[in-house]
């Protein structure tokens, strides 16, 4: 295949996926919804999950997003330096985005600061936000997609802490952070913690954290003890689905760290929403690829 074909092939893989994405939730989301639905007790946090289930159904047949707020597109890659279309993959992502706008179709959601002018096509100064990982003498390109809407954008927030706050301050924290703006953030959410030096390397693993399966766990036994314990004082709060009360306010809490300077403990937190809109998908050196986020889909 001449690049040129590739390069248009790889575009129209990725924004079909991008589409998708926005009208099919991942199975391990789907997988999760129901658990927490069938243990809510009370009828108001009943019918809201029938709602989110019945939305999902629709979205299906109507062939339409599930959710209005198609985000702002962000990609996280994990890309080998022999991958052959490594650089192209920055215009290939712009692209795709803009012809997923298009075709899916997406809500325009790229307005540029201080002009205050939507686009129209979901690009624009540094959108979509693109992360970057080089993975040395591989040939494979590892790809995240992810719709950070408005809501579940809003709860982001990162500090540093002083040392002696220790991880009681991490904890506070990710506390204050769910009792003000978890509301906004259409419940059951996913939370992301990053723990870090500073506040930028923070708040990237923090969103980092929200590409991870549910139901994975930091690799630190301390860490991953932190998050069974944040997961169950979040729940406590009782947020419910919607933020309208229930047993359970969140899909599950992920964390994710570095090595810090031994006089700050950076900390930040982001959230994905009932409707966590990601996907990942792995493709080699031929485009050959392999869909880990939905079962049963091709483009």
């Amino acid at each position: 295949m001449k690049k040129e074909e590739a390069v248009l092939r790889l575009t129209e893989i990725i924004a079909n996926f991008v589409g998708y994405t926005g009208k099919v939730l991942p199975d391990d989301v789907k997988a999760k919804l129901r658990e927490l639905g069938a243990q809510e007790e009370t009828p108001l946090a009943k019918i809201i999950y029938e709602a989110m289930f019945k939305n999902q159904e629709l979205a299906v047949s109507l062939d339409r997003p599930s959710c209005q707020d198609t985000g702002a597109i962000q990609f996280f890659l994990q890309c080998g330096s022999e991958f052959p279309y490594l650089a192209e993959m920055e215009q290939i992502l712009h692209d795709a985005v803009v012809k997923a706008t298009q075709e899916a179709p997406l809500r325009h959601n790229s307005v540029e600061t201080f002009d205050e002018y939507n686009t129209g096509k979901n690009v624009g100064k540094g959108v979509p936000s693109i992360f970057w990982d080089i993975v040395p003498g591989s040939d494979e390109l590892s790809l995240h997609t992810y719709m950070a809407g408005g809501g579940c954008s809003l709860p982001g927030k990162a500090m540093v802490l002083m040392p002696g706050e220790g991880y009681e301050g991490v904890t506070r924290f990710v506390l204050d952070v769910m009792t003000s703006y978890g509301l906004n953030a259409c419940p059951p959410l996913l939370v992301g913690v990053g723990i870090a030096t500073s506040v930028e390397t923070a708040a990237l693993l923090s969103k980092k954290a929200l590409m991870r399966p549910l139901g994975s766990h930091n690799a630190n036994e301390r860490a991953a003890k932190m998050e069974a314990l944040l997961e169950d004082g979040i729940n406590q709060i009782g947020l419910g689905p919607q933020g309208l009360t229930g047993k359970n306010s969140v899909l599950g809490v992920h964390i994710e760290n570095t090595a810090r300077h031994p006089s700050v403990i950076g900390v930040a937190v982001n959230v994905g929403c009932w409707s966590h809109r990601r996907g990942h998908i792995v493709f080699d050196r031929e485009l050959n690829y392999t869909i880990n986020s939905h079962a049963e889909v091709a483009f």
